[in-house]
């Protein structure tokens, strides 16, 4: 098959012909149809993931069909049409037991623990616990960034955030993640504000249902803009990006008693983060993280995708060929962009 393979970390990774996979005795291998690039791909390219073997190929939002099975796997057949949460879990493990496979103790993610998705095929663990059927009105491009940005947004809104009609959710960095979010938000009835370096991302979240944006560079201090823009702050607001200034901004944008959400990774080179604390604890904020959302708890989310609520499709804002992966998980470091790329391995 063709796959991206990089050697090392943070050089130029390319295209080129490697063994397919085989399925493992619980798992699956899955014709890949379609894969996002997300920032999280980035992050393993450019070395901030230790489990990582080299060489390896990257990529972990995907759909496809499901091209060859294992021995044990009793509730998928090949033709299946599928994607998977970047999250596969083992299903067996006290988290899994207690329903919270996105927290798994013997989790495996393809294009971190294994080779992933940026070829042409893929493996994928333990299949009756993780995979989810891909509704036939669903289109691969649209199924891929469901298995990372779109459901990970999904529980940090719902779930983790609590979020409510009415209240106010500042988003920090709008790109795949944060336009999820965006549009999440504003589907459940909360007035949502949108802050980013990028105009275009911004236009994109209004867009999506964002009532006031902030342009991080053409203010001061954004979150002081987020809090006059909603009369005090907001009552959830996330990191959608993952850095040390839009994790501090989030946390600062809180009114009394908010909620912050981290989704976006925070790679460091002692895996420490600064956090203000001291108003975490005079306002009495909540403080979570968010890891992705379980195979079991797709459904709600597919319906509302189904019934039109929610229209992940709109974020889909580029689809390159497998040849170009190599130069866009690059410049991803330097211009994350606005809107989901997605790469078809079956086109060049």
């Amino acid at each position: 098959m063709r796959a991206v393979v990089f050697e090392r970390y943070g050089e130029t990774a390319e295209v080129r012909e490697v063994p397919d996979p085989a399925p493992a005795e619980h798992g699956v291998v899955v014709r890949v149809e379609a894969t996002g690039l997300c920032r999280s791909d980035w992050h393993g390219w450019a070395g901030h993931d230790p489990d990582i073997t080299l060489p390896h190929v990257p990529g972990h939002e995907l759909a496809g069909v499901v091209e060859a099975v294992g021995p044990r796997v009793t509730g998928w057949r090949p033709g299946d049409r599928v994607t998977v949460p970047f999250v596969c879990a083992c299903g067996d493990c006290p988290s899994c037991r207690a329903g919270d496979h996105q927290v798994c103790e013997r989790q495996t993610q393809p294009g971190f623990t294994h080779w992933g998705s940026f070829a042409q095929f893929v493996a994928l663990d333990h299949a009756d616990v993780n995979l989810v059927a891909v509704p036939d009105d669903l289109s691969y491009a649209t199924a891929a960034g469901l298995g990372c940005r779109f459901a990970t947004a999904f529980r940090a809104v719902t779930q983790q955030g609590r979020v409510a009609a009415g209240e106010w959710v500042a988003v920090h960095g709008c790109g795949g993640v944060g336009l999820s979010a965006v549009m999440i938000a504003a589907a459940s009835g909360a007035r949502v504000v949108a802050v980013d370096v990028s105009s275009e991302a911004l236009r994109l979240a209004r867009e999506f249902g964002a009532v006031r944006t902030v342009d991080a560079t053409a203010v001061p201090d954004p979150a002081a803009a987020v809090r006059d823009l909603t009369s005090g702050g907001a009552h959830l607001s996330l990191d959608a990006l993952g850095s040390p200034v839009t994790c501090a901004a989030s946390v600062e944008s809180l009114r009394r008693r908010g909620r912050h959400v981290q989704v976006g990774l925070l790679p460091s080179p002692d895996g420490r983060t600064p956090v203000p604390l001291a108003r975490a604890i005079a306002l009495e904020l909540e403080l979570l993280g968010s890891h992705g959302m379980a195979a079991h708890t797709y459904p709600p989310m597919l319906e509302l995708v189904r019934a039109g609520v929610l229209r992940p499709a709109l974020l889909v804002t580029s689809t390159i060929g497998l040849d170009a992966v190599p130069s866009a998980l690059a410049a991803m470091g330097t211009a994350p962009g606005a809107g989901v790329t997605v790469a078809e391995p079956w086109r060049c």
